[in-house]
């Protein structure tokens, strides 16, 4: 007979969830305080009451053996009765909570009620719901006594409108891991260095290590550590992959990779999650909320909806997403995130792991150990996760909730005043200054906050339409809230004021520990990227562990494949304008010398403009020069002017670091050269300063760890784009005397080393 492990909460919500999606304000600042509302109700349990008992019965039912299994929160003994207590935390008044206002949280405590009364052989048991306000920890209880043969009855109806769901499951499980077994690897041959980077991801998959992988651009990363991924699922290694990246067009190359093989027989799930505001239906007029036809009844259809899909769909990106919510009249991404609980793989941003605002933990928790997680374009991750993992207010949003609630809400008003005059009192230490450190988390506005945060929350309560700058800045409150929860050394606090906007952060200068933290629980990680140098740099940025494996695979492209030339001319500050006109007749000179198709990349859009503006175009250039803020349409439009044998050369200006710096592929002679101006160090800025304090008072490099790598992995990206295949061919330029110094020598890959100087 089939085994069918289920949650007690997970069978409740499968069968009992109804209604709406609400919207009201979750976050992981409520999920701990919920935690610690439950340590404090179980502190109040008598002598010889149970907290957080594991339970677990199995159960035949349907042709299907279950395994019903959960943790009680308190399992308590009263007048000779057992009593089965579910705790359950609220923002909202308890005045609004009656006996049956959630069928769902009585479906979970009555399924604990069940195994209990099984495992003792009990004719009857209590079961009790306590409710908590989370702000004045009063509590509002309801119990109700149960017979065992109710209790069976009421499981075994669960599991009955369960089995339909748990039966495709299973018929899945079993054609993944029949194929996932039997997969091969879906090309004809692999590339130099590919079967290594494959069969070292498969091995500390299997040993449950962790890796972070140096390879090559072109080398096919994507394929390399999925393959084995999904191999390590046929072997019951694991079950679940995540592949996390930051660019569209990395998470492209996945879903691409997932359908390839599916078209090779893999019988496996995979789904994309899209962010909230690219995929919602109601975007244009924006997210209504309540009352959106998208939202209302959401729960009624959820289940429908989700055999629908995985009956008929294997890869589901966007656009499948957004068929099968239309068709069920879904929020799709709250139906992206159902449908991604039980694919087999899920496809989304790094926030979707690392930021404490938006992590799905309802997704990982059950789950991680069994799941390999990789973590694509890594060398991004560093300060991606600084500011996920920082938070920032700003005066003009209290100001303006002072004023806008000064009648409608005088409370309100009062506490976002108090918060406002605190960054009045710390203008005042300016001192002629535009910014200032200050020591931990300034107690007297984390009081502020918190208050401000309590009486919006109560405003909100209200459900009446609310501005988005009161909106911005209630989510500017509440993370600020909890970062001072996890805020150390590894921290510092800062004051601004530039005359446009007032504002205090808590920044994270190191996020290598709560990178560790997050990840923690994951079977492997393995962090990939062409540009992870210097490895130890990244290994310890990465929060890897000791004992995790680093490997650096060589390129597979020779040194005959790219000419290669080093221009001496400074680009530092003080000589950037005298290095402008240079450095165009220099580019003028090659593209004539060498006609083609050219990306010619600068630290900075003004030092990019200056050197456009004296370039000497002719009839027989065609020139292109980015834009800030381009959109995806404007950036597609963009590369479609790299076009092999177009006739005309074609000269690209671009800002290093930018949406063409990574993640573009022009093979063959869609692009013949790469132009590269300076060393791509960050622009020196007081929060930069700020890390290379930090840096150098732990006896590190300061400078290196704020400036030089950050910039030379932008430089590596950039010159990246050029040599995508054994076939490819072409010319790098590097323009910067320190090009020659043995620092950066050192950390240039092998095949740009032999170089000309011009």
């Amino acid at each position: 007979m089939e085994q069918v492990h289920i949650s007690a909460r997970s069978l409740a919500e499968y069968v009992y969830s109804s209604g709406s999606i609400e919207f009201g304000i979750r976050s992981k600042t409520a999920l701990v305080e919920g935690t610690m509302i439950h340590q404090m109700i179980q502190k109040g349990y008598l002598e010889g009451d149970q907290k957080e008992v594991p339970l677990r019965v199995e159960i035949e039912a349907e042709g299907l053996e279950f395994i019903l299994e959960g943790r009680c929160d308190g399992l308590l003994a009263r007048n000779g009765h057992l009593v089965i207590d579910e705790i359950k935390s609220t923002s909202g008044s308890l005045d609004f909570i009656e006996a049956n206002s959630y069928p769902v949280h009585w479906a979970q405590a009555k399924c604990y009620a069940f195994i209990v009364a099984i495992e003792k052989g009990l004719e009857s048991l209590d079961v009790q719901l306590t409710y908590v306000q989370r702000e004045t920890n009063e509590t509002k209880v309801f119990t109700s006594s149960f017979t065992v043969s109710e209790l069976k009855e009421f499981v075994f109806f669960a599991l009955r409108i369960y089995t339909p769901f748990a039966k495709m499951k299973l018929s899945h499980y079993a054609r993944k891991k029949e194929s996932a077994k039997g997969l091969v690897f879906p090309y004809s041959s692999y590339r130099e260095g590919q079967r290594y980077l494959a069969g070292t991801v498969y091995r500390c998959i299997q040993e449950g290590k962790s890796l972070i992988a140096n390879a090559p651009t072109g080398i096919g990363k994507t394929i390399s550590t999925l393959f084995p991924s999904i191999k390590a699922i046929g072997e019951g290694f694991i079950e679940h992959i995540f592949y996390i990246t930051a660019r569209t067009t990395t998470r492209k190359a996945a879903e691409e990779a997932f359908s390839f093989m599916s078209s090779q027989g893999l019988q496996l799930t995979s789904v994309t999650i899209t962010a909230k505001d690219k995929i919602c239906f109601q975007e244009a007029e924006g997210c209504p909320g309540e009352g959106c036809p998208f939202a209302e009844g959401y729960y009624d259809r959820i289940n429908e909806a989700i055999l629908d899909i995985y009956q008929h769909e294997t890869n589901m990106n966007r656009t499948v997403i957004e068929h099968y919510a239309r068709k069920h009249q879904l929020c799709p991404f709250e139906f992206s995130l159902d449908v991604a609980y039980h694919a087999d793989a899920v496809i989304c941003d790094y926030n979707y792991i690392y930021d404490p605002r938006v992590s799905l933990k309802r997704l990982f928790d059950e789950k991680k150990k069994r799941t390999a997680l990789l973590v694509d374009e890594a060398h991004n991750l560093p300060d991606r996760a600084r500011e996920m993992f920082s938070a920032i207010v700003v005066k003009s949003g209290f100001l303006a909730a002072k004023r806008e609630y000064k009648t409608l809400n005088p409370a309100l008003s009062k506490a976002a005043g108090r918060v406002n005059q605190y960054f009045i009192d710390r203008k005042k230490e300016l001192a002629g200054k535009t910014s200032f450190l200050l020591e931990g988390v300034p107690e007297e506005l984390l009081i502020a906050i918190e208050a401000f945060a309590e009486e919006a929350e109560n405003e909100l309560k209200k459900g009446e339409t609310l501005s988005e700058e009161f909106l911005e800045t209630f989510f500017s409150a509440q993370n600020f809230i909890r970062t001072a929860g996890f805020y150390n050394e590894r921290f510092c606090t800062y004051f601004t004021d530039d005359r446009k906007e007032t504002a205090l952060k808590l920044f994270c200068l190191d996020p290598s520990e709560l990178l560790k933290k997050a990840g923690k629980s994951f079977r492997s990680k393995v962090f990939f990227s062409a540009t992870l140098v210097p490895g130890d740099y990244f290994k310890e940025m990465l929060g890897a562990e000791e004992d995790d494996d680093a490997v650096t695979i060589p390129s597979p492209f020779s040194s005959e494949q790219v000419d290669v030339f080093v221009s001496p001319i400074s680009t530092r500050y003080k000589s950037r304008e005298a290095s402008f006109t240079p450095i165009a007749k220099m580019t003028r000179m090659l593209v004539n010398e060498r006609p083609g198709n050219y990306f010619c990349f600068f630290p900075s859009y003004a030092y990019m403009k200056e050197v456009a503006e004296r370039f000497e175009a002719g009839e027989d250039i065609d020139v292109l020069i980015q834009q800030p803020q381009m959109a995806e349409e404007e950036r597609d439009v963009f590369l479609s002017n790299f076009k092999a044998g177009r006739g005309k050369s074609l000269v690209a200006f671009a800002v290093m670091g930018g949406i063409f710096s990574e993640g573009v592929d022009l093979p063959g002679d869609k692009l013949n050269g790469v132009v590269l101006t300076g060393v791509g160090l960050p622009q020196l800025s007081f929060k930069r300063d700020l890390i290379k304090q930090y840096f150098s008072s732990v006896g590190k490099n300061g400078y290196d760890y704020s400036y030089t790598f950050p910039g030379l992995v932008k430089v590596l990206q950039a010159g990246g784009r050029l040599i995508r295949s054994e076939q490819d061919t072409g010319t790098i330029v590097l323009i910067d005397d320190r090009f020659l110094q043995n620092k950066y020598q050192k950390l240039l890959p092998n095949e740009w080393r032999n170089y000309t100087l011009i």
